[in-house]
């Protein structure tokens, strides 16, 4: 075993480098955000503990600032859009206002950013309270500014006038060089968002799109270029391993295609940590949700104005880490209190005072389990969905409405407190069944439990089988017809689960993923209230088991 270099060695030999620099180069500080979605305040983290936070994104900001004033904060897509209630009630106002409060400079669009339409894009970028789809929602916190950072999207044309929807980059300079940022989103964008929202609209190749611009850029005398892409890859490495050659998705072959005088590749979309290389490009993303910051550093020759290295850390977001910062601080306790004002609004009356999340006798699903999977399906039929999953760790609790049977905000945002956003996709027959089968198989498949199913969706399993072997194949049924393996189906999920994640990996085949923007306690919300409206108050009938154990 090779001797490990004490942290005080380490430290003065990093010390020693940096002072052998030679005088012409400089180090240029960034810090790249990706996908907050309007998550203004810490959420779980997949590996333990809270993160993230607008307070706690601000105090560590503006630790790095002390450190070095002239860092800039860029981000790569999907800043708001499918939102959690603090920010979404407020039409993501909130999230753009305090965007501006940590020194967001330029940002890439994303898909999600496109949910409510361009109308209400250009609104919510520029400012102003006229003309939003969403009266109810929008200026509803006193009139609204706009962002004071730049929205880019270099491949979005609006074929009225075939030019770039917003500016294609922003040029800054940075202690005296001039650096392009440049903005794309996935030019699949019209796919995964409703024909209405991108009308007028084309997306083109984000790769061509970028390489077009540097003459224009050279010939105002940038040198060096930043790309911001809604655009991401999966890996296995560690969100902060340094630095993965394994990178797979859609985004290795657009930054195979930029030119190589593009050192830096900002990333997002697939809501992954990674730092890794490709073609000799570093390519980042900072996970989701606010979460964590990529800290990146281009090291550049002032008299070629080349950038002769760069390097990048993913680094946690911890709430309490640093010093808070006072306005944002401010910001966020204003929101809490409007919100929690919001947060006790009536939804809709149960026909009983609580739907428990408790398993059935001798079954495998809870009624509330049941009543979530249907208002995931019904959030997703006009994406074409035809059945439903949920995942039984997403419910954390039953549904009270107390002895007036009265649901509020407060009661639905309990039950499903993680702002999933509902994906439909298309699987076969054979891939539905591999996901039923998939349920015991496993080290942490007895904690994570069976998956709750939408009404019409029924099957039997039978425990004395072998793992791989226990679904009754002929009793998996939708609406009463045995499902085929060759068949597609539609089917609704919360993202969670369209990640593969709980173990459930099978869904990761799913084709033709199309993000709703639709949250699961929006969902929920929205489907009490069609109950009561149809004089069908949920808890009405009681539950009856959809899927049957032939043997334990």
């Amino acid at each position: 075993m090779k001797p490990v270099l004490p942290l005080l060695a380490i430290a003065s030999l990093l010390a020693g480098c940096a002072a052998q620099r030679p005088a012409h180069h400089v180090e240029l500080n960034f810090a790249a955000l990706n996908d907050l979605h309007g998550h203004l305040e810490a959420t779980r983290f997949d590996q333990g503990g809270t993160a993230g936070g607008i307070d706690a994104l601000a105090a560590t900001l503006n630790a790095w600032r002390q450190e070095d004033p002239e860092l800039l904060l860029v981000g790569a897509g999907d800043m708001i859009g499918a939102s959690p209630a603090m920010s979404a009630m407020f039409a993501d106002e909130p999230t753009i206002q305090a965007l501006n409060l940590i020194g967001m400079r330029a940002t890439s669009v994303g898909n999600h950013e496109f949910d409510n339409g361009r109308v209400e894009l250009l609104r919510q970028a520029k400012g102003g309270c006229a003309n939003s789809p969403r009266p109810d929602r929008a200026c509803k916190l006193g009139p609204h500014e706009g962002a004071k950072f730049s929205y880019l999207a270099a491949n979005v044309i609006d074929t009225r006038t075939n030019q770039p929807l917003f500016p294609a980059y922003r040029i800054e300079e940075v202690k005296g060089i001039k650096v392009a940022l440049i903005g794309t989103v996935l030019k699949a964008t019209p796919d995964l968002v409703g024909a209405a929202g991108v009308g007028g609209l084309q997306f083109i190749d984000e790769a061509q799109a970028v390489n077009r611009l540097l003459p224009e850029l050279r010939a105002q005398g940038a040198t060096v270029f930043m790309v911001l892409i809604h655009q991401g890859g999966h890996t296995p490495a560690r969100y902060d391993q340094q630095y993965c050659q394994d990178l797979s998705g859609d985004i290795v072959d657009v930054v195979k295609r930029i030119d190589p005088a593009v050192r830096v590749v900002v990333s997002g979309h697939s809501h992954n940590g990674y730092l890794c290389r490709v073609d000799g490009k570093l390519v980042t993303q900072a996970e989701r949700y606010g979460h964590m910051l990529s800290r990146i550093s281009l090291v550049v020759d002032r008299q070629t104005g080349a950038v002769v290295d760069t390097s990048a850390r993913n680094i946690l977001v911890q709430p309490g880490k640093h010093a808070g910062v006072p306005e944002v601080d401010a910001l966020l306790a204003s929101l809490r209190a409007r919100s929690s004002e919001e947060l006790g609004k009536p939804v809709a009356r149960l026909a009983q005072p609580s739907i428990s999340r408790e398993l059935m006798p001798n079954a495998d699903e809870s009624p509330l389990g049941q009543l979530v999977a249907d208002a995931v399906l019904a959030s997703g039929r006009k994406w074409g969905a035809q059945l439903a999953f949920t995942n039984t760790g997403g419910i954390r609790t039953h549904l009270d409405a107390g002895d007036d049977r009265i649901v509020t905000v407060a009661n639905v945002q309990a039950v499903l407190p993680f702002a999933n956003e509902i994906v439909v996709m298309n699987m076969s027959g054979a891939q539905i069944v591999a996901l039923l089968e998939g349920q015991w198989g496993g080290v942490e498949a007895d904690k994570r439990g069976v998956l709750q199913v939408s009404e019409g969706f029924t099957y039997a399993w039978d425990g004395r089988r072998p793992l791989g072997q226990r679904i009754v194949r002929e009793s998996v049924k939708l609406n009463g017809v045995a499902i085929e393996d060759g068949a597609s189906y539609r089917v609704a999920v919360f993202n969670f689960l369209a990640e593969g994640n709980d173990g459930f990996v099978t869904f990761r085949q799913g084709s033709n993923q199309a993000p709703t923007g639709v949250r699961d306690a929006d969902a929920l919300r929205s489907y009490l209230q069609r109950l009561e409206q149809d004089n069908k108050p949920a808890g009405t009938y009681g539950a009856v088991p959809r899927i049957l154990r032939v043997k334990q």
